[in-house]
């Protein structure tokens, strides 16, 4: 396989994976996931991002988180609830990436880690709009409520990847 064929796969697989973290949005948009804490959601998008991280690196990984949050925010979304996820997914992703080039945790811990940085980051903007930080009392919950969803994020991710690894090996 030719540089410019590989390159087209990977441009190719990249837009799937951005597509895939647009369908999981929206899937968990229209399925509520109420639990005793307010706004918290899975994240089942991240699973595409983490998946990308993985597979390809980081900037492939923030194509795929950047596209995501503009279709959504776009499509599904307002100004607030795109900034909201856009503070998220930036705080997210370098905290992942950082955490990943350690070799130091798994895709597991590197999901946890993002998923607790996530809500730091809505909180950080969060604070910011309401133009107070009283609202940081609510961060312990959004911290285990990110330990928790990192870690059914990183188990998913972790899944996929056992099947994917092989397919895109012949590929590239």
């Amino acid at each position: 396989m030719s540089k410019n064929d590989k390159k087209a796969v990977t441009v190719a697989i990249v837009g799937v994976m951005a597509a895939f973290a647009a369908i999981l949005s929206y899937i968990e948009a229209i399925i509520p996931f109420t639990i005793w804490i307010p706004g918290v959601k899975l994240g089942l998008a991240n699973i595409a991002v983490l998946i990308t991280l993985y597979l390809y690196g980081s900037r492939e990984a923030l194509a795929v988180n950047f596209v995501r949050v503009v279709i959504v925010g776009m499509l599904f979304g307002s100004v607030f609830s795109t900034l909201f996820s856009l503070a998220g997914a930036i705080t997210s992703f370098i905290v992942m990436v950082l955490i990943k080039k350690t070799d130091r945790f798994s895709i597991i811990g590197v999901s946890v880690a993002g998923g607790v940085a996530h809500n730091i980051g809505q909180m950080a903007v969060a604070s910011f709009v309401v133009n107070s930080y009283s609202i940081v009392y609510y961060m312990p919950a959004l911290i285990i409520a990110g330990v928790v969803t990192g870690i059914v994020i990183g188990f998913t991710g972790s899944l996929i990847l056992i099947y994917l690894l092989p397919l895109i090996k012949n590929m590239k």
